[in-house]
């Protein structure tokens, strides 16, 4: 049976949405309360069993390898002071898990950054966490959609039902509901109008995919707006092999978007056991104020 050890997060974008932040400081390292938005991706692909991740960047993300580096000049400065609580958050990032990185160089859509981990991933199943999306859940939502791939040992597109007017900005899959939870993926249309949409089942940010993928990459043509996409890719491998949707449970934030990014930042600091009282006093507060 096929075990998914490895997972990899693109994190190459320009984040336009963010600017002028993003000029300098790279949307992923963006804080959520306290922690960089990239760091929760990281701390569900642990959670789900993940062994191995690769980081997709580009220059100027320098920042991202430095998060999950060593830092023994201050962990050695926080022990020989006795401050343990800063020291245990200071290595919780460094200890996480095995983490590689690999630059694209030219950016050329999500499908080319997919296709840059081939060399890590081999002849292995692989789970995809794009860098834009967090998932709250109790159980983390890439093992929802692993034990599906452990069953039926075969690509798992990670969905949620969205509104009718959303479609566009979405790959939306065409398919048949075969249970409470799980389509069949037939096709794909990547943001479609309302008028084109085979359904409103969108997938948002979380993949199993079998390496079958890779050689249906290596010879997809640019799409919409000159880019490799995925959803082009993934629309040849379920005309090749079996394909199915999961409809994951959990809360899912878009962070490379200003409100997804602020619903995040709230929502995360009122279950945070530090401020969460605070927290809540003061949203009440300034809400009866504004």
């Amino acid at each position: 049976m096929m075990r998914v050890r490895k997972a990899i997060i693109p994190a190459a974008g320009y984040g336009t949405r963010f600017l002028p932040t993003t000029k300098a400081t790279p949307k992923e390292m963006l804080n959520i309360v306290d922690k960089p938005a990239i760091q929760y991706i990281v701390e569900e692909a642990v959670a789900a069993g993940i062994e191995e991740i690769l980081i997709i960047t580009t220059r100027n993300k320098s920042s991202i390898e430095n998060h999950f580096d060593a830092t023994p000049e201050l962990n050695d400065m926080l022990k020989s002071k006795g401050k343990d609580d800063l020291l245990a958050l200071s290595k919780e990032a460094e200890d996480l898990a095995e983490v590689f990185f690999k630059r694209q160089k030219e950016m050329k859509g999500l499908g080319h950054a997919v296709l840059q981990a081939r060399a890590f991933v081999g002849d292995e199943p692989f789970a995809i966490l794009l860098g834009d999306d967090i998932v709250y859940h109790e159980k983390p939502c890439l093992k929802q959609l692993i034990e599906v791939f452990d069953k039926r040992q075969a690509s798992v597109l990670g969905v949620q039902s969205v509104k009718k007017e959303d479609v566009s900005k979405y790959g939306i899959v065409d398919g048949k509901q075969i249970d409470d939870r799980t389509y069949t993926v037939e096709g794909m249309i990547e943001k479609p109008s309302i008028e084109e949409a085979p359904t409103t089942v969108a997938a948002l940010g979380r993949y199993v995919l079998t390496p079958a993928i890779f050689d249906i990459l290596e010879t997809t043509q640019p799409g919409k707006g000159g880019e490799i996409q995925l959803t082009d890719g993934l629309i040849e491998l379920a005309k090749k092999e079996s394909m199915f949707a999961y409809d994951f449970e959990g809360i899912r934030y878009d962070t490379g978007d200003k409100l997804g990014y602020l619903k995040a930042t709230v929502e995360y600091a009122l279950r945070h056991e530090g401020v969460k009282a605070s927290f809540k006093d003061y949203i009440k507060e300034i809400s009866e104020k504004l």
